[in-house]
């Protein structure tokens, strides 16, 4: 099985690129942190990210997702590397958690090694969940870059293209890999 990761800033994109991935047959997996931010604050919890247990609820939702992941090649729209990113974006530690979750990834040969950094469309559009600037969010994907790189994956551009494009591109880096 193959498992690809597909990254980049808050609203660059990721979630139409895999709903098209999806339409086109691929298995897909979502993004946990939207959804965990989307269940607290259906609780009454407005901003969970600033809950000390907001980093590990994201690990443990995404490996019971990646658990459940099956097909020849399936996308993943983020991964824990991500939530390492989120995690020193907000400034929350790195658990125990995380860091057993970083370490499985690693040792087990989870993901491919290419990952496709989905390049942002040049402005935000905010929602409950993504309250974020434009200049944060690139801030945000740089930390994603360097977070990858220091665990030695090999980010792969998905320039700013439309949708048809980004997915040329991806099949393209997938079959030359």
């Amino acid at each position: 099985m193959k498992r690809y990761i597909l990254t980049g800033a808050p609203g660059a994109g990721k979630t139409a690129v895999l709903r098209a991935l999806e339409t086109q047959g691929e298995v897909v997996v979502e993004e946990a942190a939207t959804d965990v931010i989307a269940l607290a604050q259906a609780q009454g919890v407005d901003q969970p990210w600033t809950n000390p247990g907001f980093i590990d609820a994201i690990v443990r939702l995404q490996r019971q997702r990646e658990a459940r992941a099956v097909g020849d090649r399936v996308f993943f729209d983020r991964s824990p590397v991500c939530t390492l990113a989120l995690a020193r974006f907000q400034g929350h530690p790195v658990s125990p958690l995380l860091r057993e979750e970083l370490d499985r990834i690693a040792t087990a040969g989870v993901y491919q090694r290419r990952v496709f950094l989905i390049q942002g469309l040049g402005f935000i559009t905010p929602t409950p969940a993504r309250r974020i600037s434009l200049e944060a969010a690139r801030a945000f994907e740089r930390i994603h870059e360097t977070a990858y790189a220091e665990l030695g994956f090999e980010l792969v551009p998905i320039a700013l293209a439309p949708i048809a494009a980004r997915l040329a591109s991806i099949v393209t880096a997938i079959t030359e890999a």
